[in-house]
């Protein structure tokens, strides 16, 4: 009896990219599936980048991917999956702002300022932590996540890619279309800038940390007392104090203060 052989399942998340590019072109329901899930956060982070809000980042992925799926004969090997989709990110993001209305309405105006407290959302690295901890570190991200939109675009980008993504100079310089010299020389000056940002707006705090005051301060306040007390240093009853106008004679050999 004949014994058909049955091909094993690719492990998908081992493929390399034309592999993975290939099965997507055969329709592969898994390919499409693997290069999300390794380039979605970048391709957001990247969106976002450009157009500072992250429905719009979120409509700027899905697009760009939608095109890249279906348009898959343009990849040719030259470069890796991530950067290809990031070119393609990129400029989907830059014809949205180019197509922007220069006038926005109040109501988008205060949308986007009860917007301006959310961070982004990615799962982290630390599981359950202490709720304390938790919104220092939400509070710590968001100070940075704003720093970071204030930079300019040309730095941004370069600092999202070599800071946040850990992209090497070369990948990034491919990816935005720059030589690696000026990949290193705009991160330098985002590094400066964010730098200097972040100095002005921790400046104000800084005489605040360490705080030791109120109910802290009364609690060691308390335990040194008592610690004196049993040890006899300290009296149970205070003694009277001497009224001012009867000044307690100086022992002899003693000089009155």
């Amino acid at each position: 009896m004949a014994v058909t052989e049955v091909s094993a399942e690719p492990d998908f998340d081992r493929l390399g990219d034309a592999t993975l590019v290939e099965l997507a072109r055969g329709g592969r329901r898994e390919a499409f599936l693997e290069v999300i899930r390794r380039c979605n956060q970048r391709l957001f982070r990247l969106a976002r980048g450009v157009v500072h809000d992250d429905a719009e980042a979120e409509d700027v992925v899905q697009a760009a991917y939608v095109d890249a799926f279906e348009h898959l004969d343009r990849f040719r090997g030259e470069a890796s999956v991530p950067t290809w989709l990031g070119r393609i990110v990129l400029n989907e993001a830059r014809g949205r702002l180019r197509a922007r209305k220069s006038t926005v309405d109040v109501a988008q105006i205060e949308a986007a300022q009860s917007e301006a407290g959310r961070v982004l959302a990615f799962p982290g690295r630390y599981g359950a932590e202490d709720p304390a901890a938790g919104a220092a570190r939400r509070e710590i991200r968001l100070l940075l996540e704003r720093a970071i939109d204030q930079l300019p675009e040309h730095f941004r980008l370069v600092f999202v890619m070599r800071e946040i993504e850990e992209c090497t100079v070369e990948e990034t310089a491919q990816c935005l279309g720059l030589r690696p010299e000026t990949v290193k020389t705009r991160l330098h000056r985002a590094r400066q800038r964010l730098r200097a940002s972040l100095e002005d707006a921790l400046a104000p705090a800084i005489g605040d940390v360490f705080p030791f005051l109120g109910a802290r301060c009364d609690r060691i306040a308390a335990k040194v007392l008592a610690r004196l007390e049993s040890r006899g240093r300290l009296a149970l009853v205070a003694p009277p104090v001497p009224s001012p106008t009867t000044p307690s004679p100086p022992t002899e050999g003693e000089s009155p203060c």
